[in-house]
């Protein structure tokens, strides 16, 4: 049945969700007893079993390797034959690798133009063309040997009242940065330390290294360093230790809180927003409910000329070829699918597989397997033409709906899309989620009601509503629009407001 007719009382009529007129399953709206009649799709089903909610019910008899069907298509096959009523999961449905068919574009489609009549934000105007929607002094570890020291140093300013227009002093410790094999892993951690120290969200940073490890400063401050001194290098051999470096580091971001607090924010249009796209403690009605809602905001980016970068390759497999007729190139497709070939050769060699990315929490809430998990993930990024792809920590240059390769873990991959030039993350959960960034406002959108109330302190909106039958999926969608454009402009998130700050950046190569 459709959303829009869901009450909030359980009724026979509205228990279950139908998505797709091709699908052999419902989903349970409500935990639903053994017994009750349902009526869905046309049918009345009487259950077998007690149905969680954000289950799967079987509307029809599957048998035995016939395929499971949700939003009209396949998420496994049946392992064993499947009764109508019957509780449909993990114990009656097979993961399969599918040999999905792609259909590449013919032609290239042009870039997105912005448009010239658009919603504006407060923002940072920079000096490169970005906007930054927060303006912090950031002391970035360049080793793990230093990152005690940059905790030191960004914890000496926490009792200090900021100037106005800026937002703090944050430090980004991290275990990595010595004992790394010299190759893709070293470029990596450098592209991503690097897409934080430049970032819009940054007035003026700090690179601190120890001075005798593998990632030396100097690879950063040879490549960006500036004149005016918004990027300084520091290490603790060559600043006296550790209380020294800290007394010389407060004397430098003094300077810097200085000159970012002459810095204002200035009416921008909305084309300057950088959304990143990510979710994390899924659950069934992720898919129902808060992804689609993201994407009608990603949708409304898009036309706007901004850009909303949906990431996790590990969630778009066994549905990346609906992105690929969505590419605006041949080439944009190919650079995808390379993505997901790659990492499908990165788990191999750890002897993994993509099916094991739904967590114990995610199945809990209803996800059966990774195909079914990556179908409800894609729909954060809407429908809008896919303008490229990138891997992880590449700086994003084109507008519309962009992807990029980053690993599902959470606090990994918003690292990645952090460093990529994102001015603020929309984070979609179900089961719940307490992650953040040090300067990055992240917007946590629940799926279920019951998440929202449970844990309100780390929620900004509730797309449990749509279930509910209080909201529809584009109701909740301009919501998603509107409330990303006043935290550009400054209103704190959730995240912000408890202090969170997870960084992890992706280690892919061995410890030497």
């Amino acid at each position: 049945m459709s959303l829009l007719d869901i009450t909030k009382l359980p009724t026979a009529e509205n228990s279950a969700i139908h998505l797709h007129s091709g699908d052999n399953v419902a989903i349970a709206r409500v935990p639903v007893s053994q017994g009750m009649m349902l009526r869905v799709a046309g049918r009345e089903v009487r259950t077998r079993a007690a149905i969680p909610a954000g289950h799967k019910i079987a509307l029809r008899p599957i048998a035995q390797g016939e395929a499971v069907m949700r939003y009209g298509q396949i998420i496994g096959r049946a392992s064993k034959p499947i009764e109508p009523g019957d509780h449909v999961h993990t114990h009656n449905v097979a993961f399969e690798e599918l040999a999905l068919t792609y259909e590449f574009p013919e032609h290239e489609i042009p870039l997105p133009a912005a448009p010239d009549d658009v919603p504006t934000f407060l923002g940072f105007a920079r000096d490169d063309g970005r906007a930054g929607t927060r303006n912090y002094i950031a002391v970035v570890a360049a080793s793990n040997c230093a990152a005690h020291t940059a905790e030191l140093i960004a914890a000496s300013f926490k009792d200090d009242v900021m100037p106005p227009n800026v937002d703090g002093v944050v430090a980004f410790p991290h275990g990595e940065g010595c004992g790394h094999s010299i190759g893709p892993d070293t470029v990596q951690l450098q592209r991503t330390l690097a897409g934080v120290l430049d970032h819009p969200n940054v007035s003026s940073a700090i690179i601190l290294g120890l001075g005798c490890e593998v990632n030396q400063i100097d690879h950063y401050l040879g490549a960006s360093a500036s004149p005016s001194g918004r990027l300084i290098g520091m290490t603790l051999q060559s600043s006296g230790g550790t209380r020294a470096t800290v007394e010389a580091a407060r004397r430098e971001i003094s300077r810097m809180i200085e000159r970012a607090s002459s810095e204002k924010r200035v009416p921008l249009p909305a084309s300057k927003i950088v959304l990143g796209l990510n979710c994390g403690g899924s659950d069934s009605f992720s898919g129902i409910t808060a992804n689609p809602a993201l994407g009608v905001c990603s949708d409304l980016l898009a036309q706007a000329g901004a850009a909303a970068v949906l990431a996790e390759t590990t969630e778009i497999f066994g549905a990346e070829h609906l992105l690929v007729r969505r590419a605006r190139s041949r080439e944009v497709a190919e650079k995808l699918l390379g993505f997901i070939k790659g990492y499908k050769q990165y788990l191999l060699r750890f002897g993994g597989s993509f099916d094991d990315n739904p967590t114990p929490g995610n199945k809990q809430g209803g996800l059966t397997n990774i195909l079914e998990k990556s179908l409800g993930a894609v729909a954060k990024a809407g429908t809008s033409t896919l303008t490229d792809a990138v891997d992880y920590a590449e700086r994003i240059r084109t507008p519309g709906f962009v992807f990029m390769n980053t690993p599902g873990y959470d606090p990994v991959s918003l690292t990645g899309l952090a460093a990529g030039g994102v001015n603020l993350i929309a984070f979609t959960t179900g089961r719940g989620s307490a992650i953040g960034f040090p300067t990055i406002p992240v917007v946590k959108i629940a799926s279920n009601s019951n998440t929202y109330g449970r844990m309100r302190d780390n929620m900004d909106i509730n797309a449990g509503r749509i279930a509910d039958g209080d909201a529809t999926v584009a109701e909740i969608g301009h919501e998603i629009f509107d409330f990303v454009l006043r935290v550009a402009s400054g209103a704190h998130t959730c995240s912000e407001r408890l202090g969170h700050q997870e960084f992890v950046p992706w280690r892919i190569g061995p410890v030497m």
